[in-house]
C-alpha cells in the first residue's frame, strides 16, 4: 500500500469534507462540525495552503491534515506557533499508519516554512509518539476548559519552545 502526501488543493474541498465528517462521525467528544470548521480555516488569514495536505491511496483521497497559525500570548510577548486541526482519515483506511505520515509530513513542511511548534487538542496516548508534550511543562495554557492531559505542544527545533509560555489564542474562526 503506497501511501502519497500531497497539497490539497481547490479540487479536493468536496472529497475532504465528506472524509472528515466519516472520519469524525462516531466519535464522542466530536461536535461532528469539523468539516465546517476546516472550510472557515481555508478562507482564513490563518490557512497556510502548504500546511494542508492529503494522503492518497491509487489516487483516492484517504487522509487529510491542516496545520494553521495561532499565537502564544504573555503579559509580554507573543509568540507564533501551529494548531494542528483536525487530522482525519477514512474509517476504513484507519490503523494503517496514514495519520502518522501525514503528521510527520506535516511537521517537516512546518519546520521548513520556519515553525517552531504545533498545538493540538487530542488523545494523551497518541501523540506523544510523535514528541508531543503536555503544554502545561510549558507554562502554555489554553483560553477554554479541557484537561489538561489533551493539551500538547511539540518543538519542531531545538529548543523550539525555549522561553515560550503564555496563553493560545486561536484564530477567531476556531469559535464561529
Amino acid at each position: 500500500m503506497e501511501i502519497k502526501i500531497r497539497q490539497e488543493n481547490a479540487n479536493d474541498y468536496a472529497k475532504v469534507s465528506e472524509l472528515i465528517e466519516a472520519a469524525f462521525r462516531d466519535l464522542e467528544y466530536s461536535d461532528h462540525r469539523e468539516h465546517f470548521l476546516v472550510e472557515r480555516l481555508r478562507k482564513s488569514d490563518a490557512f497556510i495552503p502548504e500546511l494542508s495536505l492529503v494522503a492518497e491511496i491509487d489516487n483516492e483521497i484517504v487522509g487529510h491534515i491542516l496545520l494553521t497559525k495561532l499565537l502564544i500570548i504573555n503579559e509580554t510577548e507573543s509568540f507564533e506557533s501551529l494548531a494542528l486541526a483536525p487530522v482525519s482519515v477514512k474509517p476504513e483506511f484507519q490503523g494503517r499508519g496514514i495519520g502518522s505520515r501525514l503528521i510527520t509530513e506535516s511537521h517537516v513542511i512546518a519546520k521548513k516554512l520556519g515553525y517552531k511548534s504545533v498545538i493540538l487538542l487530542g488523545h494523551e496516548n497518541y501523540y506523544p509518539r510523535f514528541g508531543y508534550e503536555p503544554t502545561r511543562k510549558y507554562g502554555i495554557t489554553m483560553p477554554f476548559d479541557v484537561p489538561e492531559e489533551n493539551c500538547m505542544v511539540v518543538s519542531l527545533t531545538e529548543n523550539g519552545l525555549l522561553g515560550v509560555s503564555g496563553e493560545v489564542k486561536y484564530p477567531a474562526v476556531f469559535f464561529e
